[in-house]
């Protein structure tokens, strides 16, 4: 009998099946258990007397070392094994209903889990200081609050809404995970502690540019294949929990209780935290750890230089989800903000794995909230395209000269028809040269008169991603503005000078070369045409008021 057997094509690399992955994921979970069992009934001969062979039998705890990588889910396991050991030593509870269940007593596993249940109060702040009281339902997601304040607020969402935990007094924040339950985060902040409302475009960048996002030096992995890594592999990595990358680079670290700081060469595994002893050496007996992933939370530190006596700006804290002092802060700090953006990162993804990519998925795929139905209107940064109706039907114009060229067109019949309108009367009583002034005041991304140093702070808060901008009044020139740019997390300004035509006010970001009646149309400008700008304009920064 012959057998005939086809192999199938080996995958592309710009193939991504996270759907396989995601499946691949039970199977993985059910032999991790079923090792973790295994394990715990396997017996070392330790002695031989008398011609016996003496068996010792230790509890995984018991060989566990915190410099030896150990699997996030068999930790859970381990708790789980100690917490039925603790409840096995209680006092039996008698039944008082035996007929219902056919035991006189009342075991651990017959008790019905506890879960939170009821309504809560909970108080949103914007960044204006201003709050609001929300009552939700103890199951209630970060996700859908952010949804239900979108709506109560009259805010476009855009999926780039978050929920920030903020510590004023320790100068800590962090965004929640979409799937965070609020009410359980609330219990564990102090007393000081609030949640802010505001925008947070890198939340998920990571999954949009996975190639781009970790420098190479950082990736263990990307060293030893010499950073040959297709883009499907190395977001599949980061997300299966059986091999993930491993994270390493050197960070200043502030000693416990002191304030002194030391730069160690530090290891990020789905175990925890650790630094080396011994340089960059990664053997077991050279590691120890700093901080572990399942019971924390990593926070960015807005004061470290000031609080912490910081060497960097870039610092950022390892927090325990409890309530905790400064003390307990592991407190550490990067050169640039680029690797504090990506150590950051691999903390949440070797912590939550699979469910951040679930989270960036569920706004694409459109899914209805399960507490309330709302109308939620979206706006793609791809939705703007250059359009000619001079026929019969509108079309799609290709061609970026073309486009271009019917731009510059288009703007100069906008000045003609202001023109004419100046000289016949404008049939609005408010004259068409003051409404051109005043009229981007009502757009969300002018901000008046902030500082430079406002507007910096407004930038790094909302994610310092490509493309996110601001408009502001020149603090230097009262007739001027300002257009606030953040590229390759570099922050930019470039001055908007008004200029004079045939009588009318323009304005202009490159001397005069491309005029525009008012501030509105500059945006909507270079939305389509990045000109002399870096990159396009694509994300505003917006503040809300609740």
């Amino acid at each position: 009998i012959q057998l005939s057997l086809s192999l199938p094509p080996p995958p592309t690399e710009d193939d991504v099946d996270l759907e396989a992955l995601v499946n691949d994921m039970n199977s993985s979970f059910e032999s991790l258990y079923s090792t973790c069992s295994s394990v715990q009934s396997e017996s070392v001969p330790l002695l031989q007397h008398n011609g016996q062979v003496h068996h010792s039998t230790t509890s995984p705890k018991q060989r566990l070392r915190h410099s030896q990588p150990m699997h996030i889910l068999a930790v859970r396991r381990l708790q789980e094994e100690e917490q039925q050991l603790r409840t096995s030593s209680l006092p039996a509870i008698p039944n008082p209903f035996p007929e219902l269940s056919g035991s006189p007593v009342l075991s651990p596993g017959s008790l019905p889990p506890c879960q939170p249940s009821g309504t809560y109060i909970i108080n949103i702040f914007s960044e204006d200081g201003m709050g609001k009281v929300v009552e939700i339902p103890a199951d209630m997601t970060a996700r859908d609050l952010c949804q239900l304040l979108v709506y109560k607020s009259h805010c476009v969402d855009d999926n780039s809404w978050a929920l920030v935990e903020h510590h004023p007094l320790l100068g800590l924040e962090r965004c929640l995970e979409d799937h965070e339950l609020v009410v359980q985060v609330q219990a564990s902040m102090t007393s000081e502690g609030r949640f802010l409302f505001r925008k947070n475009y890198a939340k998920y960048e990571f999954f949009r540019n996975p190639l781009n996002f970790f420098p190479e030096h950082m990736v263990a992995w990307c060293q030893e294949t010499n950073g040959a890594i297709p883009p499907s592999q190395l977001l599949q990595n980061f997300l299966n929990s059986s091999s993930c990358p491993e994270i390493q680079g050197f960070l200043y670290v502030k000693e416990m209780g002191r304030k002194s700081w030391k730069k160690l060469y530090v290891f990020l595994r789905r175990s925890g935290l650790y630094f080396s002893t011994k340089g960059t050496s990664k053997e077991p007996r050279h590691l120890q750890l700093l901080a572990d992933l399942e019971d924390s939370n990593v926070f960015t530190v807005t004061t470290g230089k000031k609080l912490h006596s910081a060497p960097t700006d870039y610092e950022f804290c390892i927090k325990p989800n409890k309530r905790t002092e400064l003390k307990e802060l592991r407190m550490l700090c990067t050169e640039d903000e680029q690797s504090r953006t990506s150590w950051m990162t691999a903390f949440r993804l070797f912590k939550y794995g699979i469910v951040l990519y679930q989270n960036y998925k569920i706004p694409q795929q459109r899914k209805t909230l399960s507490h309330f139905s709302t109308p939620v209107r979206s706006v793609s940064e791809n939705s703007l395209v250059a359009m000619d109706f001079s026929g019969r039907i509108g079309r799609v114009i290709d061609n970026p000269l073309e486009a271009q060229s019917a731009a510059m067109e288009e703007g100069n019949a906008w000045r003609k028809r202001s023109q004419r309108m100046n000289i016949l009367g404008s049939p609005s009583p408010l004259h068409p040269c003051l409404l051109n002034s005043v009229i981007h005041r009502t757009q969300l991304w002018f901000h008046g008169r902030i500082t430079r140093e406002e507007s910096h702070r407004m930038i790094h808060q909302q994610g310092q991603v490509d493309g996110l901008f601001l408009l502001r009044d020149s603090q230097s020139n009262p007739k001027a503005f300002v257009l606030t740019l953040c590229h390759h997390q570099k922050i930019k300004h470039f001055q908007i000078l008004p200029c004079e035509e045939d009588g009318q006010i323009f304005f202009s970001l490159d001397d005069g070369s491309t005029k525009f009646t008012d501030l509105i149309q500059l945006v909507e400008f270079y939305q389509l045409n990045r000109g002399v700008l870096p990159c396009k304009l694509k994300h505003p920064c917006t503040l809300v008021a609740l």
